[in-house]
């Protein structure tokens, strides 16, 4: 039988991941950085409409760029360090809080997965159970209770407080947590995504690898009117996103769904979407979104970017070329070394 760390060493990321996709906060731009010619050539027009106007500004953005590319390439390795210092010196305050409970689900999540799992389940059955938000193909669901949330944010802001080395999750949130550094990924996320995401997603989205997904990043990203206020839109690395809001009390900073990736922003028009605490919504990774600036108080969200090699393996979802593979540390980017044939064809795009 294959173990844990066994199944998790199969796991790559692309090349890609050091020179695409870089995001530049002062000019709400994710940019592709090869070179400073290349960089100059592709995006010093376009970041001079957005304000970059003098040499010195522009100079300031290559800067931050080349500090997030060394980061990049150095991700693996300081991950694990953090990490290692983690378990050996932070003392949890809920420790029950790491390993999935079904006391800690919503009991509507626990019927809609029964039914999922029963022999004449099917995708409009499944839709009827859960709530419509109006963008397309993204659906609200109960996730958790109320009081494993309030733990668990609990659990988050003690880690805050504590002396632990802490990560940031990526480009475009500054403020948060990497759940698998902290040690919720074997006990809570995984059993998560197997047990209770995956009959869900074989049935809402097949075509995106909904039936196959075997790997995932989980973090959670916190709002603050001090911190990070909103998110620009974007979308994800992943084949299906779940995003769960925690709490604690906040006004404002609903969600935004446009379209697919591939369709111009001139094209696509905006569905605004509540965030409720212990609920959360569910949505392909390729669908654009963001979330508007919160006016008061603090939110915390979690996400969890589930990611099926099966898909993947084909074309890189971020840099839209077959993938150039780099040895990474758990499930990495969610890459592996062979190519499985498509049983379901490839992920639709509306």
């Amino acid at each position: 039988m294959t173990n844990e760390t066994d199944r998790r060493s199969r796991f790559y990321t692309c090349s890609c991941f050091t020179t695409d996709n870089i995001f530049l906060e002062d000019y709400k731009l994710h940019v592709r950085f090869v070179s400073e010619q290349q960089f100059r050539l592709d995006y010093q027009s376009l970041l001079q409409s957005r304000g970059c106007v003098t040499e010195q500004q522009f100079v300031d953005a290559l800067t931050k760029i080349s500090q997030e590319v060394d980061r990049r390439r150095r991700i693996c390795e300081t991950s694990a360090e953090r990490t290692a210092a983690i378990k050996q010196t932070y003392r949890p305050l809920h420790p029950h809080v790491y390993r999935l409970q079904e006391s800690y689900l919503a009991p509507k999540l626990q019927q809609v997965v029964e039914y999922c799992r029963s022999s004449g389940a099917c995708k409009e059955g499944l839709v009827e159970l859960l709530e419509d938000v109006g963008a397309l193909r993204v659906y609200r669901l109960p996730v958790f209770e109320k009081h494993f949330c309030e733990e668990l944010v609990e659990e988050l802001e003690h880690f805050e407080r504590s002396s632990a080395p802490k990560g940031r999750p990526n480009t475009m949130n500054n403020y948060g947590i990497l759940l698998n550094e902290l040690g919720f990924d074997e006990g809570f996320i995984t059993p998560l995504r197997e047990r209770y995401l995956q009959p869900l997603t074989s049935l809402l989205y097949p075509d995106c690898g909904g039936r196959c997904l075997d790997s995932h990043k989980a973090f959670v990203v916190k709002y603050d009117l001090n911190e990070d206020l909103e998110l620009s839109y974007h979308y994800d690395n992943a084949e299906v996103t779940l995003n769960v809001s925690l709490g604690k009390s906040f006004t404002d900073g609903n969600l935004f769904f446009g379209d697919m990736r591939q369709v111009p922003v001139s094209e696509t028009e905006c569905t605004e979407v509540e965030h409720r605490v212990t609920e959360g919504l569910l949505h392909r990774g390729q669908h654009m979104h963001g979330a508007l600036p919160i006016s008061c108080g603090q939110r915390w969200n979690l996400i969890i970017w589930m990611r099926a090699s099966q898909e993947r393996n084909n074309l890189c979802p971020m840099c839209n070329r077959r993938p150039s593979l780099v040895e990474g540390d758990g499930f990495a980017d969610g890459f592996t070394d062979y190519t499985c044939p498509h049983q379901n064809g490839s992920c639709a795009l509306t």
